[in-house]
């Protein structure tokens, strides 16, 4: 039991050393060179999953905001790379917002995380039952499983040191973020019409292109229904280059 609450004490110090003493046995300069090294390989660690957030938090702020989440948050994870996932959570259901916080914060940290999230997605693109050169618009189109579809109130894909707003400009932006073939992982800014696309494609059981699109274009009540299945063409095929979309069921 003695060795238990040491390790205790021990570890309690080590996350937030303003709030625990360190173990009374243990000589200080011992006890920085952990303390050292567990926070300063944490803010590594994160740092290069949300370089953005990083960049604009600063030094100091970043510091700040991974010692709150190193003291306060309790992973359930032993995988590195679940770390940033835990990270998010901490921001978006755990942290009471400090008034230095950007409003933003949570919704960066989320498109910033979806590229780790896919680096490490274990499927791959599986061509065996799909025809890569079908047609998707007079055929069933498959999308692709390693595609993510996201949605904020501001405009992520802007931020930086030199943009910080506020204030959500209004209106909501939408992306796609996707895998492809070359285990590359890309980001595409999307208008209401592709994401519209991108759901009906994503809840697909067998119908065409066509008549997703033709859905879509009763939805908006458009007057030319055929304009929009003209648009949406080009989008699938736009897609199917991007390998969002994989081809048509076989």
């Amino acid at each position: 039991m003695k060795f238990q609450s040491l390790q205790r004490a021990f570890a309690a110090h080590i996350r937030d050393p303003a709030a625990n003493p360190a173990p009374a046995d243990v000589e200080d300069r011992r006890m920085r060179v952990y303390r050292d090294l567990f926070f300063n390989n944490m803010q590594s660690l994160l740092a290069g999953t949300f370089p953005v957030l990083h960049e604009i938090l600063g030094p100091e702020g970043w510091k700040r905001l991974v010692r709150d989440f190193y003291s306060e948050h309790h992973c359930h994870t032993p995988l590195f790379p679940e770390v940033a996932r835990e990270f998010l959570r901490y921001l978006r259901d755990e942290r009471d917002a400090a008034g230095n916080d950007p409003p933003f914060l949570c919704e960066l940290a989320h498109y910033e995380w979806v590229e780790l999230s896919l680096e490490i997605d274990e499927r791959s693109i599986d061509d065996a039952a799909v025809d890569p050169d079908g047609d998707p618009v007079e055929q069933s189109p498959v999308l692709s499983p390693l595609v993510r579809v996201l949605s904020f109130r501001f405009p992520v894909h802007l931020l930086g040191p030199d943009y910080q707003p506020a204030e959500a400009p209004g209106g909501d932006h939408h992306y796609i973020v996707y895998r492809n073939r070359a285990d590359e992982v890309k980001f595409m800014a999307i208008n209401e019409v592709s994401l519209a696309l991108i759901a009906g494609l994503q809840r697909n059981e067998g119908l065409t292109g066509r008549t997703i699109l033709e859905g879509i274009a009763t939805s908006m009540a458009h007057p030319e229904p055929e304009k929009i299945v003209a648009a949406g063409a080009a989008l699938l095929e736009d897609f199917r280059r991007r390998d969002i979309l994989l081809g048509t069921r076989r």
